[in-house]
């Protein structure tokens, strides 16, 4: 079983940064494709990045690329989504996911672990 802790939201200002963090437990953290969801008030949820288990591939959503960077660190079994260039479109609850198996995920059926999220405000 994997369980799924995210920390790091919070109300910035249009332009402003934010870095989430996800922390994982379970002994199996370095074999697992780790994912970056949002969903926003009346939304359903998207998908922001994914990363692979040894860190080789990345994928972003068209909206966050060139402004989120999706990095993990396997000995302390975190993940983290470092968001720049903040936009108000950019508020919602953010969620890590984590998948035992399966790669290119950008849907949520495509992960087996959610975390309980974390509030994402964008003032404009």
């Amino acid at each position: 079983q994997v369980q799924l802790v995210e920390s790091g939201g919070g109300l910035v200002q249009a332009g402003a940064s934010l870095r989430l963090s996800c922390a994982a437990s379970g002994p199996t953290f370095s074999s697992l494709v780790m994912g970056w969801f949002r969903q926003a008030p009346g939304k359903e949820r998207e998908f922001v990045a994914w990363i692979s288990p040894s860190d080789a591939m990345r994928q972003y959503a068209d909206s966050v690329k060139g402004r989120f960077i999706i990095s993990r660190d396997n000995d302390k079994n975190m993940v983290v989504l470092q968001m720049n260039s903040l936009k108000p479109e950019d508020t919602a609850v953010y969620y890590c996911a984590a998948d035992p198996k399966r790669y290119y995920a950008t849907y949520p059926t495509h992960y087996a672990y959610w975390g309980q999220g974390t509030q994402v405000t964008v003032s404009s």
